[in-house]
C-alpha cells in the first residue's frame, strides 16, 4: 500500500481540525499528516499534536507560502493537500486506493468533487452544482476541493507559489497544460461557514471579482484588501 502525505494549512483551526483528522485515520496505509501553521494563537497545535500530526510553524503568512512549506516538508511519493474546514466520505479511503493502483495514476492530477450543506439553501445546491459543472468541464477545481498528486508532478510544475490568494487557482493553471485534473469520484464536504455571512450570490460575485483581477495582475496587497472587507 502506498504511503500518503496530508497537508492542511491552518490558522485557528482547533475547533474544525480534530473531525478531519479522524477521517484521516481511514487511510489503509502509512499516512503521514502534517499541518502547516500560520500562527494559530487558539488551541490548533495540541489538537493536531494529540492526533499525531507533525506540526510547523510557517515562516511566511498566507496560505500559498503555508502549503508549499507543508509539501516541501513531507516525504512520500503521493500528497494530498485538504482545508481545514473539510470533512471526508466514508468510502474517501477506497476511491484514493483504487486511483493509485492505476498505473497510469502518477500522469493525472486528482480532486474531490465539491459538496456543501445545503439543506433549505436552494442557491447553496445551485453552486454546488455549478462548481462541479466548472471542475470537470474546465478542470479548474478549487481548493475546497482537495488535491491528490504525485510528486514528481507536483515538482515539474513548481509546486505552489507564495502567495497570499489564488495560490489554488495558480497551480491548478499550471497542471493543466501538462497534465489532466480528474475527479476522485467522491465529494469532499466543506463548511457553508463563509456562506452564512454573505449571500451566495454576493459571496461567488466576490470570488468572481478576485479572480477577474487576479488575471489582469492586481498585487497581493490589492486582492487581500477586497479580500477583506
Amino acid at each position: 500500500m502506498a504511503g500518503l502525505s496530508v497537508v492542511i494549512p491552518t490558522l485557528e483551526e482547533a475547533s474544525r481540525l480534530p473531525l478531519l483528522l479522524a477521517d484521516l485515520q481511514q487511510w489503509p496505509g502509512d499516512l503521514e499528516v502534517i499541518v502547516s501553521d500560520a500562527g494559530s494563537r487558539d488551541q490548533t497545535r495540541v489538537v493536531a499534536q494529540l492526533a499525531g500530526a507533525s506540526v510547523l510553524d510557517n515562516p511566511h503568512a498566507g496560505r500559498g507560502p503555508q502549503l508549499r512549506w507543508g509539501v516541501d516538508h513531507s516525504s512520500h511519493a503521493w500528497v494530498l493537500v485538504l482545508h481545514a474546514d473539510s470533512r471526508l466520505p466514508g468510502s474517501w479511503h477506497q476511491k484514493v486506493v483504487r486511483v493509485l493502483n492505476r498505473p497510469e495514476a502518477h500522469l493525472s492530477a486528482w480532486f474531490f468533487n465539491f459538496n456543501v450543506d445545503a439543506e433549505g439553501r436552494p442557491m447553496l445546491w445551485l453552486l454546488k452544482r455549478m462548481v462541479n459543472l466548472r471542475s470537470h468541464w474546465l478542470q479548474r477545481p478549487y481548493g475546497d476541493q482537495g488535491l491528490l498528486i504525485q510528486r514528481q508532478l507536483y515538482e515539474r510544475v513548481g509546486g505552489y507559489r507564495p502567495l497570499a490568494l489564488m495560490e489554488d487557482l495558480d497551480l491548478v493553471e499550471r497542471l493543466s497544460k501538462v497534465a489532466p485534473l480528474r475527479s476522485l469520484n467522491c465529494s469532499l464536504l466543506t463548511s457553508a461557514e463563509r456562506w452564512q455571512s454573505r449571500s451566495v450570490l454576493m459571496q461567488a460575485w466576490r470570488n468572481a471579482r478576485l479572480r477577474w483581477l487576479w488575471r489582469q495582475g492586481r498585487s497581493t496587497e490589492q486582492l487581500l484588501r477586497i479580500y477583506r472587507r
